[in-house]
């Protein structure tokens, strides 16, 4: 008789803890509180733009110009793919095309010892340079016109990183 009742009593248990188990498990892993979670919540959430240069770090090793944030109507170019390209000429990284488009753009980067930027072909440009003292320099480009910039236009013929971009019509 006694085995009899302890095997309907593990019996009762086992039954007792698998119930458990299958009542909550998926209430479990549904959600962190226990709690289920409603379909929507497992959709994926709002895309939000911050900005930033798509592929900026495998352009940074492969031609060591940090491109940061921008709107997108100033992308980097192949320099032999198009005439009327923005050009910015550096001592470190020779010359190197940006392709613009729209009405306006904008663009942060960092190319350094930079001495000349010869304008877009529709475009006019604004382009901020820095010193290593943290001088700026901001210089006008004219449309399809040579610019001197950095250490060509500074009277101390210091080296100069170019930080921005801006393109209007």
């Amino acid at each position: 008789m006694k085995l009899t009742r302890r095997i309907t009593a593990i019996g009762a248990a086992t039954l007792a803890c698998a119930a458990a188990v299958l009542i909550a498990g998926p209430a479990a892993r549904a959600g962190d509180s226990g709690t289920p979670v409603a379909a929507a919540d497992s959709q994926p959430g709002y895309a939000v733009e911050d900005f930033g240069y798509p592929n900026a770090d495998k352009i940074r090793t492969e031609k060591g110009i940090v491109l940061k944030r921008g709107d997108g109507h100033i992308t980097l170019a192949d320099c032999s793919s198009a005439t009327g390209l923005l050009e910015v000429w550096s001592r470190k990284n020779g010359k190197t095309c940006f392709r613009t488009t729209g009405t306006s753009g904008w663009l942060t980067l960092e190319i350094p010892m930079v001495f000349a930027v010869k304008g877009a072909a529709d475009q006019t440009a604004e382009v901020t340079l820095t010193a290593p003292d943290a001088t700026p320099q901001e210089v006008a480009v004219a449309k399809g016109e040579w610019t001197p910039v950095g250490e060509s236009a500074d009277p101390q013929a210091r080296d100069f990183a170019l930080v921005e971009i801006r393109t209007s019509k």
